[in-house]
């Protein structure tokens, strides 16, 4: 049984950071690219950043360009949000997805192409 479990949320003031965690089990990790997606209240669920098996590939969603980093630790089955100078418009839950790449090195940005799907965790920033 594959299995996301995401940490690390919370609730913090504006341009402080956050790092979330989403560690893996039940699946090989190393042939999955992995990603973050989040959802705010009455909105539609947006590509945060992603990253490719080896990690040597990443992209992100505009909104988060040049504030967020997206890594993963190969022998932890883990992959990290480094979340910094945050806004009260980065206020939604964030999930942990995973897409089996194989020996492909892209990362997809489209929701539907992510097969598995954290619990989610609630990130709230005040101003």
């Amino acid at each position: 049984q594959v299995q996301l479990v995401e940490s690390g949320g919370g609730l913090v003031q504006a341009g402080n950071s956050l790092r979330l965690s989403c560690a893996a089990s039940g699946l090989t990790f190393s042939p999955y690219a992995m990603a973050w997606f989040r959802q705010a209240p009455g909105q539609d669920r947006e590509f945060v950043g992603g990253i490719s098996t080896s990690g040597g590939s990443t992209s992100y969603g505009d909104s988060v360009k040049g504030r967020f980093t997206i890594s993963r630790d190969n022998a932890k089955n883990t992959v990290y949000l480094q979340m910094n100078t945050l806004k009260p418009e980065d206020t939604a839950v964030y999930y942990c997805a995973a897409d089996f790449r194989g020996l492909q090195s892209n990362v997809r940005v489209a929701e539907s192409q992510y097969t598995y799907w954290g619990q989610g965790t609630q990130v709230s920033v005040s101003s």
